[in-house]
C-alpha cells in the first residue's frame, strides 16, 4: 500500500510500505547472481565438493576403526588359544592326514556308477493341462 503526498512545490511524493522494503534485498541478491556468477554457481559447487569430501573421509575413518577393532579381537582370541594349547588344558587341533586317493576310494564305494536308472525330468509345460 502506498500513500501519495504533495510537497511544497506541488510535486507528488510516494511513501513506500513494508512490502516494498522487503523486495529490495532479494533483488540485490539476484543482481549479485547476474553480476558475479561465481557466487551463484561456483561457490555452492565448491562448498558441496569440499564438505562431501570431508564427510566421506569421516565415514571411511569410522569403517577403518571398526575393522581394526575386529582384527584386534580376532588376534586376541587366536593368542589365547595358542597359550592354552601350550600349557595343556586344551588340546591343539590335530587334523587327520587324508589323501586324495583315500577320498576317491571312499566315494567309489558309496556310489556305483554302473548301476543307475533313468528318471525323466518333467518339462514346465507337461505339468499343466488345459
Amino acid at each position: 500500500m502506498t500513500t501519495i503526498q504533495k510537497d511544497d512545490h506541488g510535486q507528488k511524493l510516494e511513501s513506500c510500505t513494508d512490502t516494498a522494503r522487503t523486495k529490495e534485498p532479494a533483488s540485490s541478491f539476484k543482481r549479485w547472481g547476474r553480476k558475479y556468477p561465481f557466487i551463484r554457481y561456483g561457490l555452492p559447487m565448491i562448498s558441496l565438493t569440499v564438505l562431501g569430501a570431508i564427510g566421506l573421509g569421516h565415514l571411511l575413518q569410522g569403517s577403518k576403526d571398526i575393522a581394526k577393532v575386529k582384527d584386534d579381537q580376532e588376534w586376541e582370541i587366536t593368542e589365547t588359544r595358542k597359550a592354552l594349547s601350550r600349557t595343556g588344558p586344551v588340546d591343539a587341533y590335530n587334523p587327520k592326514k587324508i589323501s586324495i586317493e583315500e577320498e576317491l576310494k571312499a566315494l567309489q564305494q558309496k556310489v556305483d556308477i554302473n548301476n543307475y536308472e533313468y528318471k525323466k525330468i518333467p518339462k514346465p509345460n507337461e505339468g499343466k493341462q488345459d
